[in-house]
């Protein structure tokens, strides 16, 4: 084994730093800490807008630690450092908007199977044994966003309806995938592993969401014909749209 191989992947770095930050600040809002419900509403204006965009989102999102990794953890490149700050605060300003207003945290890891998380959050807001037609095409359309801010105002969209829904999603597992999506032929990847939770959703082998609802039965993810391509780089989009059997 190669020392890069026993080392935290980059990956791995941004979801483990997301966590570090989400997980005090939601710990605090929850609490009526007036820090941290200040902290929240200055992200939540940073929901599907370019990290650049906004400066005083800088301090908020610390991206120190990933300059100066811990011994478990290689240095990353300067586009990895890049593609790990844009994660972070695509990551970060949706789940402020998920988490406003809402009595207990939006952020929640599911230990029990890490692939379960956008893809599993959309289908939880369907009837319990069918698809919900507009709600998959929403999942679609962020799997074929043509640049990280097409997909920021798409997923901003989509955790509108989890916000209303009050179904959590894993917000340290996203900003690892949105990192991922950046990487030459990652958004193919993580198109896969949002497919795939989706259909991990099953009656017989999930808990009833906190919303109330019974999970519904396993489905598919199937045809593009209704993909709204307007404003998407169609040439290497998955004609299966996600891969049921991908992960």
């Amino acid at each position: 084994m190669t020392t890069d191989t026993r080392l935290l992947t980059a990956r791995g770095q941004v979801a483990r730093r997301a966590a570090q930050i989400l997980t005090p600040l939601q710990r605090g809002y929850l609490a009526d800490q007036p820090p941290d419900v200040a902290a929240l509403a200055r992200l939540r204006r940073g929901a599907g807008r370019g990290a650049g965009q906004l400066p005083d989102l800088w301090n908020l999102i610390d991206t120190g630690p990933l300059h100066a990794p811990p011994d478990d953890a290689r240095p990353l490149r300067e586009n990895e450092l890049v593609r790990a700050e844009d994660a972070l605060h695509v990551s970060l300003t949706l789940w402020a908007l998920h988490q406003q207003s809402r009595p207990t945290g939006m952020h929640q890891t599911d230990r029990k199977d890490h692939r379960r998380g956008l893809g599993t959050a959309v289908r939880r807001m369907m009837t319990p044994g069918e698809i919900d037609e507009p709600l998959r095409k929403r999942l679609v359309r962020a799997g074929t966003a043509p640049d990280l801010t097409s997909l920021a105002q798409r997923l901003r969209d989509i955790v509108v309806l989890l916000r209303r829904a009050d179904i959590p999603l894993d917000y340290a597992l996203l900003a690892g995938q949105l990192y991922t999506w950046q990487r030459p032929g990652g958004a193919d990847a993580v198109r896969r592993e949002w497919g795939s939770s989706f259909h991990a959703w099953h009656d017989q082998d999930a808990e009833t969401p906190e919303s109330g609802r019974s999970a519904p039965a396993g489905g598919a993810i199937t045809g593009t014909t209704d993909i709204d391509t307007t404003d998407s780089d169609t040439t290497d989009i998955d004609t299966t749209d996600i891969d049921k059997d991908a992960l």
